[in-house]
């Protein structure tokens, strides 16, 4: 499918979606909303996909929700529009791992959008912020939630109140962000991680994906028994029995997703 907005490329069982509006350093209009949930709803269901990477350019992640797009609207057009909901939702019902690929400007909405993903990988030049105080409003797509979940309440209350940005070597002390790479490299260093994923079971890939973002939305104890229910249930598979099989044989498994 082509995007008018984004460009798409499957290798070695990764899909890289590459945000693509540079001439609005990849603000997310509602073109680019759309298209992004369809391309990663695609991705989900394609069976030569194990993993998803989301990039934009070295400028920009995504410089935030556009503005222009907004700025005329009423509380009844956004309300009973709903902005965001269904684009937002798709999205987070995608099963296989999205890793985000951050470098320069990831604000506002493009901060949300990296946090939706499974982990953020940066470069030293990525800035995340908050700004949305400035335009006389908040986080719209999860921002106040996920932020303050990541890196505390403290932290989330001075970047959402203030508006101030917080670089790559804050980001990663603060658990927004698993690794900070050169931005010559980061490309390659997060198709590297998608690919060793790719490399995995898949049911088990799915499975740590269910358990870790369950453990946001269960108390402790009820964490606790679904991610063992889960690792009871991977014992069905031909893929434990491979992957426990080449451990013991010292070899390397070969994963059927079976």
């Amino acid at each position: 499918m082509a995007y008018e907005t984004l460009i798409v490329e499957i290798a070695d069982k990764v899909a890289l979606i590459r945000l693509n509006r540079p001439e609005a350093l990849n603000a997310i209009n509602a073109e680019l909303l759309s298209e992004l949930a369809t391309a990663l709803a695609a991705a989900d269901k394609n069976d030569e996909v194990r993993c998803i990477v989301l990039t934009g350019s070295e400028k920009a992640f995504a410089a935030g929700a556009d503005v222009r797009e907004m700025a005329g609207k009423s509380f009844v057009d956004v309300f009973v529009g709903d902005m965001f909901t269904e684009d937002a939702e798709t999205m987070l019902r995608v099963r296989k791992p999205i890793i985000a690929a951050v470098s320069g400007y990831a604000l506002g909405g493009g901060c949300e959008l990296a946090m939706m993903c499974d982990f953020i990988i940066c470069s030293d030049s990525a800035k995340f912020g908050q700004p949305e105080i400035n335009l006389g409003v908040i986080a719209g797509i999860g921002g106040t939630q996920r932020l303050t979940r990541f890196v505390g309440k403290s932290k989330a209350m001075d970047m959402h109140l203030t508006g101030r940005f917080m670089d790559a070597a804050e980001a990663e002390r603060s658990g927004l962000v698993s690794r900070v790479v050169p931005a010559a490299a980061l490309i390659d260093e997060a198709m590297e991680a998608a690919k060793k994923i790719a490399a995995k079971s898949q049911l088990a890939a799915m499975s740590v994906k269910e358990a870790v973002n369950r453990s946001y939305e269960t108390p402790m104890r009820e964490g606790i028994l679904f991610e063992r229910r889960l690792f009871h249930a991977l014992f069905a598979t031909e893929d434990q029995k491979e992957g426990m099989g080449a451990f013991v044989e010292k070899r390397q498994p070969k994963f059927q997703d079976r």
